[in-house]
């Protein structure tokens, strides 16, 4: 019963994971920031007087690249709406709780994952 009385993370614990979250979100900010100001330019990579085979290669690949970084930044928009709600969670006092299990996540895994919803016990049943 006694290790049944931790249901959450102190205060102490949710201040230093809010503080962790925030970094990652500012980064995450200036990362997507990059990949949109990368895939918005349309920078011409001065090949106009090479050869018609070389300008259509090159354009097909800047093509390839806009959309691997369209699809980065929309992956990182998701990261950074995924780290906004484990704030919620941090406010809520519910932050670090399996939604599965109940139980607390591991530290370290919320070191790595800030973001995470649930614990390796509850990600294994998945598979």
């Amino acid at each position: 019963m006694a290790q049944d009385l931790k249901v959450r993370y102190s205060d102490k614990d949710l201040k230093e994971f809010r503080t962790l979250i925030e970094e990652k979100i500012d980064k995450a900010n200036k990362h997507l920031e990059l990949l949109k100001s990368s895939y918005m330019n349309d920078g011409n990579n001065g090949t106009d007087d090479t050869s018609p085979t070389f300008k259509a290669f090159e354009e097909g690949s800047e093509t390839m690249s806009k959309e691997a970084n369209t699809q980065l930044a929309i992956r990182q928009e998701k990261f950074i709406r995924d780290l906004k709600n484990a704030l919620l969670r941090i406010e809520n006092k519910t932050y670090g709780i399996c939604r599965v299990t109940g139980k607390l996540i591991n530290k370290e895994r919320l070191k790595l994952v800030p973001h995470a919803t649930l614990s390796i016990e509850a990600k294994n049943m998945q598979k």
